[in-house]
């Protein structure tokens, strides 16, 4: 079952791929599932030098070596088209796949997803599923009518640079909102730079991302400093 993959990493299955083999599934205590961007129209495939998916590897990288001694298995979802594609949902059912290998491969453990962009968008709508506890969305994709009402007793975290200019921080802090009146815990934080690209101050994008989803973990250090000042109020903490 196990091959070596296009990315760099050893697939398990199709969806689920780890950024290492090195941990074995029985040592596996939770995991972290990494979800990049996309195009909200195009049916094909994802290229093979695929970009938003190469702007995740820090990120998963980062997780993984802040995790590496508690048993937190960190994977990517691959995707088999490169967009949202309506209500096909793609990348959704995508994620849904790699967490069903997940549990074929580890058994039940919590899950926290992080997703930028297209990918925000899929990990919030794949939040349904019952072992993740949460989600760290990155400038995430929330149209004005993405549904909410299955974030009941999650926790979701995001992080939106306001001068994005490809998705707009104020329907994330919108779908914020709307997450908590659902029953979600919610927490926002505007990063003062970094764009939609996230490239301009990316160090500072991966530790706060790493560091929430430790927090959803119940790891240390727990949850960014600008981000722990909870419940949300509507408006998201600036960082310094």
């Amino acid at each position: 079952m196990n091959a070596t993959s296009g990315d760099g990493g050893v697939t398990v299955g199709r969806a689920l791929v780890p950024i290492t083999s090195g941990r074995p599934p029985h040592g596996v205590k939770a995991a972290v599932l990494v979800l990049h961007g996309g195009r909200a129209d195009a049916p094909e495939p994802p290229p093979r030098l695929n970009l938003p998916g190469l702007r995740m590897r820090p990120f998963a990288a980062h997780i993984a070596r802040a995790t590496e001694a508690e048993g937190v298995l960190v994977a990517h979802v691959r995707y088999r088209h490169r967009g949202w594609n309506g209500h096909h949902a793609h990348p959704v059912a995508d994620a849904h796949r790699a967490l069903d290998e997940l549990r074929a491969l580890t058994g039940p453990v919590p899950v926290v997803l992080v997703g930028h962009s297209l990918g925000g968008r899929a990990a919030l709508r794949a939040a349904a599923d019952p072992q993740v506890t949460g989600v760290v969305a990155l400038a995430p994709w929330c149209p004005p009518d993405e549904p909410t009402t299955h974030l009941l007793g999650r926790t979701v975290v995001a992080l939106h640079d306001e001068a994005d200019r490809v998705t707009r921080a104020a329907d994330t802090w919108a779908f914020l909102t709307r997450a908590q009146h659902a029953g979600a815990l919610v927490s926002g934080v505007a990063m003062p730079r970094g764009g939609h690209s996230m490239i301009p101050d990316a160090l500072r994008w991966h530790r706060f991302t790493t560091d929430a989803a430790t927090a959803l973990l119940g790891l240390p250090p727990g949850l960014p400093a600008p981000a722990q000042g909870l419940p949300w109020e509507g408006r998201p903490a600036c960082p310094r």
